[in-house]
């Protein structure tokens, strides 16, 4: 059988993959949790108003979608999501464990947070985060709306993330400028 190729999204990735694939199931990654960990400064932010993306951050679980790409289809999807996740390279490339709903367990491709790059945030409270959220807008879009649309399809896919309906609940009720 040929070497299986799978990804691991835990945002965007769950809802707006971008890539044809052959399969699609509900997945953990052990080790690293969803996070607000990565400021941006050119998607949801701008230097002078910096805005948070998702990251991989180190510990925890989290709960995510797993695809599976034919090998005919995985030169174009590679190259595809190293442009997409690597724009001002904030992430690390790495293949890691990810455990599926049916009980399998696969090597996924994963896009972890860099901790060293100047765009790291790191562990910043949740008040912290709706403070640099609310507000920050970039290139595609508002930051608060990016939020929204993450927690709105972990409902759809059945997934209660609590941190970050508490931060959206902080976003959408502050008065943060």
């Amino acid at each position: 059988m040929a070497h299986e190729h799978w990804v691991f999204g835990y945002g965007s990735l769950m809802w707006r993959p971008g890539f044809a694939f052959a399969e699609r199931v509900a997945a953990t990654l052990w080790g690293r949790r969803r996070a607000f960990c990565i400021y941006s400064v050119h998607h949801r932010g701008t230097y002078e108003r910096p805005g948070l993306v998702l990251g991989l951050a180190p510990g925890g679980a989290t709960r995510g979608i797993a695809y599976r790409i034919a090998e005919a289809d995985w030169p174009q999807t590679y190259a595809y999501l190293l442009e997409r996740e690597q724009p001002t390279e904030t992430y690390v490339e790495a293949r890691r464990p990810v455990r599926l709903a049916d009980g399998r367990r696969v090597e996924g491709l994963v896009f972890l947070s860099d901790v060293a790059h100047l765009q790291w945030a790191g562990a910043l409270s949740l008040e912290r985060q709706a403070a640099l959220i609310s507000g920050a807008a970039g290139l595609s879009g508002r930051n608060e709306d990016y939020l929204r649309d993450l927690v709105d399809h972990l409902r759809q896919e059945n997934i209660r993330d609590r941190s970050m309906e508490t931060l959206l609940g902080l976003v959408e009720g502050s008065a943060f400028p």
